[in-house]
Formats: C-alpha cells, structure tokens, sequence
C-alpha cells in the first residue's frame, strides 16, 4: 500500500507534469490545445511549462481536427516532435486524419488524449470510448498509461514516456500516450515533494531521463557499387525531400552530366521540369528508356507518367529515404539507402569524376525548352486567366522569401505539369495524399517558420477545412491562400468517370463564393478576372501583414478539356 496520501487531482496534475517535461527534454517545443475537460490535468501543466520555458509555444483551436493538421504542419515545418492535447471521446477520433498522414509521412506528432479511467469505459457513461489503439497502425508507438496512482514510481513513468520518444525519434511518425484521469480534476495543488523524491535529482537538472547513443548508416557497400554505376547512363530523381538535398543532388547531376527530374515537393525545379507532359512524347520516352541507373532522393512522387515510367524500368535503381519502410508502389529490385539524402548525395559526389556518359539525354533538355515555349506563348498578354495559364505563370506569383504550400488534388499536378520553380521552400501532405486539412496544415507550417507563404487550394479542399480559416484570422505574417474555384471537383474531368454521373457524384457542383468566408473570419480578399492583375494582386499581398484570401474563379470542366489538348499537342510534337 502506497504511503503517499495525495488528493486525486494532485495525482493527475503531477503526471501531466511529469509527461511533459520529459517531452520538452526530448525536444517538444510547440503544444497544440483543444478545449476541453478531462484534459484539465494536461491543459494546466502545458501553460504552466510555456510560463518557466520561454521557447514553448502553445497554439490553440477549436476543432480537434484541425488542430492535427495544425501540429502536423508544425512538425513538417520544424523537423521537431509536437504535442497535441485533447480531450476524450471522439476528440480523439478527430486526430486520426492527421495521424494518418504522418504515419505516411513521418512527422513526428506526440497525441496525448486525455481519457477515463477504466471503470468508465464501455457503460454508458458520458464521452467514454475506448480509445486504446484507436489509431490502429497509424501510430508509430502507443503508450496506454494508468489513471496516476501514488502506488507507481514516478521514475516508472518517465521511463516509460522517454523510452517511447526516443522509438518516435528513430523511425518518426506519432505517438500515441493515452492518459486516464479520474475525477476530482479540478482542485489545489498539494506539496508532492516526498512522492517526487525518486526523481528530484532529475527534475532539479535539464537531462532527458534515458540517454541513449545513435548508428550511422554504413554506405561503404552503396561506395563500392558507385564506382561502375557512375560511368552508365542514368537518371536522378528528387521527390519529397529539403532544401539541402535538393541542392546537393543538383551538384551531383551537374558532375554527372544526368538528367535531373524533380518533383515539385523538392523545391527548385530543373532544366527537365514539366516532364509529366513531355513524357507522353513517344520520342522522349524512347530517349529516357535508354537509362541503365536510377536514383530517387525522397518518395511520394505526383507525377503519373513518371511513376509509370519507374514501373517499366527494369535497371539499377536506389531509393535513398531517410524514412523507413516501404516507398515504392512498382516493387521495383533496389538498393534502398535509410539516410538522409543530403548525406548521401555529397558521399556520392566525393568519389565522382566528370562522368563518361556526361549530358547522354541532352535532347531531352530540348525538348523541355520546346514544351515550355509552347505553353508560355498562352500566357502572354492578354492570356486568359485559366488554371493552366495560373499555373504556367505561377513561377512569377511568388516573392522573394516566401514559402510555397501546395493543396492536392489538380493543384499540384497542375504545377507538376506547367510550371519549374524557383528555389523556394515547398509543403504539401503528399502522405495519403487527402484534401481534409490543408489550410491547417500551411497555418502550421508558417508558425514554425515564420515566414511569408502562398498557399495554393482547390475550391473542394478550402470547403473541406473551412474552420482553419479562423487560424489565419488573427495571424500577422503575410499569407495569401489562392482558392482555384472551378464548382467542384475538377480533378474528375481528367479521369473516365461516367459522364452521366459526373457532376452529382463526382464534381458535386457546390455553388459557392468564398467573399462571405472571408469576410466572417475578417481575411483580406480578393477576386482578379485577368492573368497579370491576379500576378500583381498576389505579389502585392505578399508584401502586407495578414492573410488574404485570392479567389480564382474559372468554369467548371475548362482546365479538363484544355489538359487534354495539350497532352494531345505534345503526344505528337517534334520537340527535338
């Protein structure tokens, strides 16, 4: 029997503690809160911390959905852990999007879901579901705690929780520590100096409760297979990567002399963009067939003829992805390298001479330059405002220091297809690849980095999370979010859906202007009719504190028709 005599929600308080000081130890430094009563314990604690840590943020909002992406965009911003707590009962179930996508994805959320304590679960008491391993797989990890009881060490707790972030800080994805409290939650704190005198020693210094030691990965087999395969023909690839790997693999395909394919998720484009299209060319097939080596920096690809290209190809192909787990849909034989690709890539270009088979697809450069001179030529003035013409433009939309988020959907394909970006810092929740979430998510990002954004949704996507608006209500930082509003669903126009049911079950035509969503959540806003006033009004908003939301506004089923009159135009196109 326990000999510490402490009032229950001194307990709960002490364990909430307890839980986020050895998250703050292992790098948590932003906590994302939902209202909430069974989380008092946690909610409490987390102010508590953020007074004593001057480098704790709290971010707050209504809608526990949303405030996964939230944290998901934080954690996709900042390479860090963040902590999300919520209350029970389906306020949990409204994480799971979120958690899906970082399961995919690997950004590291710790979910720490208030709950009740087992005699409640199951009865038909109020809010009580069962909530263990209600993220199934999604979750990395899962911790399903007691309800805090004196009978248990505090050190047992610490241990337990430390063990779990350092599992999360190997392979990323989220965590989930389920946390029963029992009733009372709400009272004064008692002195628990003699329940905490285990662990004083601990919580007196700023030392992570397990220390543990980390294994690089040894690339002296991937060195010695290099020395060959740098002679053949190849091909470099950059899907979802960082800024620092996307520029070490530009230096590597420079010494090379091979064709770089980047991704928009990689950033900066290359002098192969828009390879999407050019690839349908029968004649640009045929040139990149003739590639012997592969390597692909970072997975998530969007393009569909790259993929489909990767899933004909039957040389050597190395998939290097700090991230583990399967990345590649065709099952492709390879050398699959778990490091970062920064690391990778100037390893590679150490042990690199000026390569035997230097620029061996420069007729595929030509034929870049010849598609981009064909799609350019519509944007000259007075070019319609279309969303491809928005998206061929969209290189000169964005300012200097501004970060780019990119919806799904046609979205990204659209820039995928028309446009080569500028050296600019790229998001987007390539994971499972959902609309739910996305203004959230670039909300989340921007407050991490702090910088300037362009965000770029569908009209469906922007409908979806329409709450999120109110996270942008009150920010300072200038973000301009530009809504492609098509009446739905236009994405369906380029896929062989039934026609006689495409509008009622597919597109869901909605009818919608976003001015009145602005103007409730108190967004600038604003509706361009032409090509060059929707470039100027974008760069102009970059420049003032606040967001603005930029509605485009195009018919319905245009950008399906005028994609499959390009593709038809560049299928049977000399562009070499």
């Amino acid at each position: 029997m326990s000999r510490f005599i402490l009032k229950q929600s001194t307990l709960n308080r002490i364990w909430a503690r307890l839980t986020l000081i050895c998250l703050y130890r292992s790098g948590v430094r932003h906590i994302c809160i939902a209202p909430g009563s069974r989380s008092t314990p946690l909610t409490l604690e987390a102010e508590a911390l953020s007074q004593t840590h001057s480098d704790i943020t709290l971010h707050t909002h209504f809608d526990e959905r949303g405030l996964g992406f939230l944290a998901l965009g934080l954690a996709k911003a900042s390479d860090e852990a963040v902590a999300v707590i919520v209350t029970s009962g389906t306020a949990v179930a409204n994480l799971l999007p979120a958690v899906a996508e970082s399961g995919l994805t690997r950004e590291k959320l710790v979910l720490l879901t208030a709950d009740r304590p087992p005699e409640l679960i199951q009865n038909g008491a109020n809010q009580a579901i069962q909530q263990h391993h209600i993220f199934g797989e999604h979750v990395s990890a899962a911790l399903h705690l007691p309800s805090p009881t004196a009978s248990i060490s505090p050190s047992w707790l610490l241990s337990s929780v430390d063990e779990k972030c350092h599992h999360q800080a190997q392979i990323g994805g989220s965590l989930h520590i389920n946390c029963p409290y029992p009733e009372p939650l709400y009272g004064e704190m008692e002195d628990a100096s003699a329940y905490l005198s285990p662990v004083s020693t601990w919580l007196e210094s700023d030392a992570r409760y397990l220390t543990f030691t980390q294994t690089l990965p040894n690339l002296e087999p991937a060195l010695l297979a290099w020395s060959a395969l740098k002679h053949q023909k190849g091909v470099l690839i950059v899907g979802r990567t960082d800024r620092k790997t996307r520029v070490a693999v530009g230096a590597l395909a420079e010494k090379l002399g091979w064709p770089l394919l980047c991704d928009p998720q990689a950033g900066q484009g290359s002098d192969y963009a828009g390879f999407d299209v050019w690839l349908q060319n029968p004649a640009c097939a045929e040139v990149l067939s003739q590639a012997d080596v592969i390597l692909q920096f970072g997975a998530r690809l969007v393009s569909k003829r790259l993929g489909q290209f990767l899933g004909q190809f039957s040389g050597t192909y190395w998939l290097i992805d700090e991230h583990p787990g399967r990345l590649d849909p065709s099952n492709i034989q390879s050398l699959r390298l778990s490091a970062r690709g920064e690391q990778v890539a100037h390893t590679l270009l150490s042990h690199t001479q000026d390569s035997d088979s230097a620029d061996w697809a420069v007729s595929l450069y030509i034929a870049r330059s010849t598609y981009f001179s064909i799609i350019q030529k519509q944007c000259r003035a007075p070019a319609a405002l279309t969303e491809k013409t928005l998206a061929t433009d969209f290189v000169n939309w964005l300012g200097p220091d501004s970060d780019l988020f990119i919806g799904n959907s046609m979205a990204i394909r659209l820039l995928d297809m028309c446009c080569s970006l500028p050296d600019v810092a790229v998001f987007a929740n390539r994971g499972a690849s959902g609309i739910d979430g996305l203004i959230a998510t670039a909300s989340g990002v921007q407050r991490a980095r702090r910088r300037r954004m362009v965000c770029l949704v569908g009209d469906t996507s922007a409908l979806y999370d329409l709450n999120s608006l109110a996270l942008l209500a009150r920010s300072t930082l200038p973000l301009v979010l530009i809504v492609i509003n098509n009446d739905g669903g236009g994405i369906f126009d380029m896929l062989p859906v039934p026609d006689a049911n495409k509008d009622n079950y597919y597109r869901m035509p909605h009818g919608f202007s976003f001015e009145h969503a602005a103007q409730m959540f108190a967004l600038n806003y604003i509706a361009p009719t032409d090509l060059l006033e929707a470039r100027a009004a974008c760069l102009e908003a970059q420049e003032h504190c606040g967001t603005t939301l930029m509605e485009i506004r195009v018919p319905a089923g245009e950008c399906g028709k005028d994609l499959k009159a390009l593709f038809a135009e560049i299928t049977h196109a000399s562009l070499f």
